[in-house]
């Protein structure tokens, strides 16, 4: 019994670590997402620094990434920059490889 709880710890561990790995992407993901949008908006340093993490806030409103796909959108649509759910889309995925060679490479 004792090989098969070590290995259901070890299991439990990776999952723990993978949980916790794909959180911290993403949340890497949504700020330079929002630094992003925040250039398109040309903010300040100071609010796009603010705006990169209310875009972070905002992923936790509903699962998934529409909440911040709807944010952004808005977001830019009101500071009169022409966008379309397509180009955050991108915006995002691109942002996603970034956020994973950041993470990766500082382990």
């Amino acid at each position: 019994m004792t090989s098969f709880d070590d290995r259901e710890r070890a299991f439990e561990a990776k999952y723990a670590r993978d949980q916790e790995m794909t959180f911290r992407i993403t949340a890497r993901r949504n700020r330079l997402l929002g630094q992003w949008a925040a250039v398109q908006m040309e903010l300040t340093p100071a609010e796009a620094d603010a705006y990169a993490k209310a875009v972070v806030q905002a992923d936790f409103e509903e699962s998934g990434d529409e909440d911040v796909i709807r944010k952004l959108v808005g977001d830019l649509t009101a500071a009169g920059i022409e966008t379309d759910e397509g180009i955050v889309r991108r915006a995002l995925e691109e942002r996603l490889i970034e956020a994973r060679r950041q993470l990766m490479e500082a382990q």
